[in-house]
This record gives structure tokens, sequence and C-alpha cells, in this order.
């Protein structure tokens, strides 16, 4: 009785030493990088009459899965850049003012974002997106 139990601990043990070898193995240090849509967006978005447009100031600063991608991004900027001002200018005006709304918008261009990108150079780059300023007025 007691060889059967020292054997299924025996078995225990080595799976758990075995798991903890492949788990150390898998954590690899990230190298992120930050990079900044530059200059500020700035763009409408659709009011809550036809009558009425509301713009938007946004600061946009891209997490990037490697520093190896910093070239990358530079060179698909004015692309990036595109894309964003699409998706806010495509947003209501209930969405741009309300807190849900904004992360809600932060998620849609991420994931515009990293699409664009995995068709433009085969990687999807961007880790998150992150509004370090976000103004908008509605007149």
């Amino acid at each position: 009785m007691i060889k059967k139990h020292m054997y299924h601990l025996a078995i225990i043990l080595t799976l758990l030493s075995y798991q903890s070898l492949v788990y150390a193995q898998d954590v690899v240090r990230k190298n992120y990088a930050y990079f900044s849509l530059e200059p500020d967006i700035v763009t409408n978005y659709l009011g809550s009459s036809a009558k009425n447009l509301g713009f938007i100031r946004v600061t946009i600063e891209l997490m990037l899965e490697d520093a190896e991608f910093l070239e990358a991004a530079e060179h698909h900027s004015p692309l990036m850049r595109a894309a964003t001002i699409e998706v806010f200018g495509s947003q209501r005006e209930e969405k741009v003012r309300s807190l849900s709304g904004r992360e809600e918008i932060r998620q849609d261009c991420l994931k515009k974002l990293r699409v664009l990108m995995l068709r433009e150079t085969g990687f999807e780059m961007v880790k998150d997106v992150i509004f370090t300023k976000y103004l908008y007025h509605q007149s």
C-alpha cells in the first residue's frame, strides 16, 4: 500500500516539475515599445442631429508587441491614423461622451489596427491602444 502511494506521489511530482519547466520556458520577457500617432487626431463625430456635428481631439499611444516593430509602425503611421480617424468619424455623440462608449471606441481602434497591420506586415504588432488625451465638443 505504501509503495503504491509512493509511486503515485513520484508520478505527481514528476508531472509538476515538468509543468514548471515548460512554464518557465514560456515566460519570456516581452520587449514592448510605445509609438505615438502624431499629431493629435482631430475629427468630427455624428452629433445628436444632422445639423450638429461634434469634434473630438485624441492623443493616441500604441503599445507595440516588440520594439522591432517601431520602424514598421513609423512607416505605416499614415495608414494607422486614417484607420483611427475612420473609427472616430463613424461614432455617435452618446458613445463619444460616455466612459463605456470610449472603451468600446478604444477596442474598435485596437481591432481595426491589428487587422490592418496583419494585412500589411504579417504581424498584428499592436498590443494595446491608449488614449492619453480625449477631448470632445458638441456645437
